[in-house]
């Protein structure tokens, strides 16, 4: 499990619905959370109220900026995963290519500046 702490949980969550198609399997008013293939899951959760878990808010990414993580999601679809993540609103930041650990890859930054990588291995396509 992962978990983004994030500045407008319903901006975030309906990226990741639309961008991906994940199943949603928690809805609440501070926290969302996806079930991914492979059994892993995502989560955006409200800052505030990620804050009142550890004491302290996390630092708001600024606009235009990019969050000090990547998040690699290798997929099946990698043509259709990166016109849905283009069409939910995510920011190329460096198109798909061969890259030298040997994936395809194709790098998004999320509405919250948290980097995505789009990935498949180069003889896979």
């Amino acid at each position: 499990l992962t978990i983004l702490a994030v500045p407008d949980l319903g901006r975030s969550a309906a990226f990741y619905r639309t961008a991906f198609g994940w199943n949603q399997t928690v809805d609440v008013p501070v926290y969302a959370e996806f079930e991914l293939p492979g059994g892993m899951r995502l989560g955006v959760y409200q800052r505030e109220g990620f804050g009142r878990n550890t004491g302290r808010v996390p630092v708001q990414t600024p606009a235009g900026e990019l969050a000090p993580s990547e998040l690699y999601f290798h997929c099946d679809d990698l043509p259709g995963t990166i016109a849905r993540v283009e069409a939910a609103g995510g920011r190329l930041l460096s198109p798909l290519a061969l890259r030298p650990w040997g994936d395809e890859a194709a790098y998004f930054a999320d509405p919250d500046g948290n980097v995505l990588v789009l990935a498949r291995a180069a003889s896979a396509g």
